[in-house]
């Protein structure tokens, strides 16, 4: 019984390592996003200005830095309605995100066509960002978006071609 179970397990083809890749990019974003909620969590019921400043002292910020003084200036607005928000909003990405990566680590093509449409209706928003303001991080999250999915929509394209083929047979 076990040699047939070694022999079947033995002939399952390997995993699609783009696929993989995509998964592991996608993990990530769901834990990034899963950080996020948590954090505006984190800051309900306190003075988000408070908290962030202790925390810009405890990992030894630069205080005078444009950027810890915007982000600082930013967090005053910050009230508990607005926090639930963003944290449900983090919550439902990092969600649609791990669906994502669990869907494309085991090849299903709803996955696939998931992360086509989400990755594409992001496109225009970060080219516009790009246009407003041009920095490394924005272009290197553009051409990773950009290499996920022309990358998967040619897989698609190939799948289907090859089932319009088979099936003329």
């Amino acid at each position: 019984m076990t040699r047939s179970l070694l022999h079947v397990l033995s002939k399952r083809r390997p995993h699609n390592k783009w696929l993989v890749l995509i998964a592991a990019y996608k993990l990530l974003q769901a834990l990034l996003f899963v950080s996020i909620g948590l954090g505006a969590r984190h800051l309900l019921h306190k003075d988000a200005g408070d908290e962030l400043s202790a925390l810009a002292d405890h990992l030894r910020f630069n205080p005078e830095s444009r950027l810890v003084n915007f982000i600082l200036d930013k967090a005053s607005l910050l009230n508990d309605p607005i926090l639930r928000r963003i944290g449900l909003v983090a919550f439902c990405y990092a969600a649609i995100s791990m669906a994502e990566a669990i869907g494309l680590y085991l090849e299903q093509a709803w996955a696939e066509y998931l992360t086509i449409i989400i990755t594409g209706s992001f496109l225009p928003w970060e080219i516009f960002e790009i246009l407003r303001r041009l920095t490394l991080v924005r272009v290197s999250l553009l051409a990773v978006n950009l290499l996920v999915f022309f990358y998967l929509v040619k897989l698609v394209a190939d799948r289907e071609r090859f089932r319009l083929k088979t099936k003329r047979k």
